[in-house]
């Protein structure tokens, strides 16, 4: 596979592992760091496709860094730590993290995980239509991937941009949390049903000023009303 993921972990091990493991699984350009300054100087130099990024890291917070590498790109994100709380669940979304995996992990699922990102990512690459979508608070356009609300540029995650894009290419109908997370995410909720919650607080947020675009339709889904 042409994408490249960078790993940025402290444990040589676990580094050395999901190389070998990735490398099996086709990927070609498997990148590491050990700390958040050699992944920050690596992103500033060269851009990669999909980031596994430790929380716990020796000189810096994952979650830190996600903000600064934020900053740089908006490719996908997924964070790797022992820590398996709600609370730290909701921070690694809040700091523009696109999924969290916990340790202990299953590497296939890992694999899985990355490979959902990126087939998500490809696709919207490879869509050649330039589809610039205008509403009365905001502006999305497909092609360069960018959000305008307010008449401003808005930072968005991958995973918000296609959430939001998904909701206006297929407006006034109503999608359960499950069909969002095949949809989108590209696999089975298996239950989690915060993680899409999350994400349609956060657009809601960056979208909606006088109107309001994403309804929750109780009991059913959600649904985007156009004004």
């Amino acid at each position: 596979m042409k994408e490249s993921i960078l790993l940025v972990d402290d444990e040589i091990g676990l580094l050395e592992m999901l190389q070998l493991v990735l490398e099996k699984e086709g990927f070609k350009k498997i990148y590491k760091a050990v700390n958040g300054k050699e992944a920050l100087e690596f992103i500033e130099e060269k851009v990669p496709d999909l980031i596994i990024l430790d929380v716990m890291l020796p000189d810096t917070n994952g979650f830190e860094l996600c903000v600064k590498i934020r900053k740089l790109t908006s490719v996908p994100i997924l964070f790797l730590t022992s820590k398996t709380s709600d609370y730290d669940k909701l921070m690694g979304f809040g700091m523009g993290g696109d999924d969290y995996i916990t340790k202990p992990f299953n590497v296939l699922e890992v694999v899985a995980r990355i490979k959902a990102q990126l087939n998500r990512c490809r696709l919207y690459k490879e869509e050649e239509e330039n589809i610039d979508l205008e509403f009365k608070d905001f502006e999305i356009n497909e092609k360069t991937c960018e959000l305008v609300a307010g008449g401003k540029l808005v930072e968005c995650t991958a995973l918000e941009f296609h959430l939001l894009l998904f909701f206006v290419k297929h407006p006034n109908q109503i999608f359960t949390i499950n069909q969002l997370y095949r949809n989108v995410w590209g696999q089975e909720s298996l239950g989690d049903e915060k993680t899409v919650v999350i994400y349609i607080s956060k657009i809601r947020k960056k979208i909606e000023k006088d109107s309001k675009y994403i309804i929750n339709a109780r009991g059913l889904g959600y649904k985007f009303v156009p004004h």
